[in-house]
This record gives C-alpha cells, structure tokens and sequence, in this order.
C-alpha cells in the first residue's frame, strides 16, 4: 500500500474536521429551531460526507478521529442568521477544497473531494441562498 504523505494526511483530517464541524452546526440548529430545511437535508448530507472520507482513513490506515465539534458550534439568533452563516461556511468550504486538491494526485483522494466540493457548492449552497430568500419576504 502506498504511504500517504503527509500533506495528503493533514488534508483529509481538515476535510474530515470540516465535515464533522458542518454536522454539528447543522445539528445545533435543528435542536434550537427544530426540523426546518435546508439544515435536515444538509446535515443528512454531512453523515455522508463524513462517511465518504473514513472510507479513505479506513482505507490507508489512518486513525479516524472523534467529531469534537456537538456542543461547541456557534449558536444562531434566528434561522435568518443560520442560513446566512451556511452561506458563509459553503463558500469558505468550497475555497477549502479548492486548496486541499491541490495536495494530492491520487484519483480516488481527488474523487471524494471533488464529490464533497460539487455537493457543497452545486446543492447545499443554493440551498442555504434559497432559505435566505424565502426568510426575508
């Protein structure tokens, strides 16, 4: 088996901590405003982003560390505020991925952060506009 390097290793524990912290924002959420969309579709989303990168731990080895985010994610005054912060947190995570591609050549690395990135910028972006929109009318 190939080695990761360990750029590549500090890349999926920042996509990993991203996906995890994403979950429990949208978690926190759901808990103070209950199940309102986006943030149930998305979180779903998240378990299956955090899924597909303990594929990859699992699959070169790598310890999968705990989500140390429930309980610490910031809290939001209204779900006008939580939206505008998933706006906020897609693009940010969108410019992370943009940066973490960059650190590996491997294909199947590549393939499931372009897939975390495409879900991030194409649906749950949008998604967190639409809810803004809809909010302020």
């Amino acid at each position: 088996m190939n080695h990761l390097t360990e750029m590549e290793i500090n890349a999926l524990n920042e996509a990993l901590d991203d996906e995890y912290r994403a979950w429990a924002t949208y978690d926190q959420v759901i808990a103070d405003f209950g199940e309102v969309q986006p943030f149930s579709n998305i979180r779903e989303a998240e378990k299956r982003h955090i899924a597909a990168l303990c594929t990859l731990f699992t699959q070169y080895n790598l310890p999968i560390p705990e989500n140390p985010w429930p309980g610490k994610v910031e809290r939001f005054a209204s779900l006008q505020a939580a939206c505008e912060a998933g706006v906020a947190g897609e693009i940010a995570n969108g410019e992370m991925y943009d940066r973490l591609l960059k650190t590996t050549n491997r294909p199947d690395i590549k393939i499931v952060l372009r897939n975390l990135q495409d879900a991030s910028q194409q649906r749950h972006l949008p998604a967190f506009q639409r809810c803004i929109q809809r909010l302020a009318r």
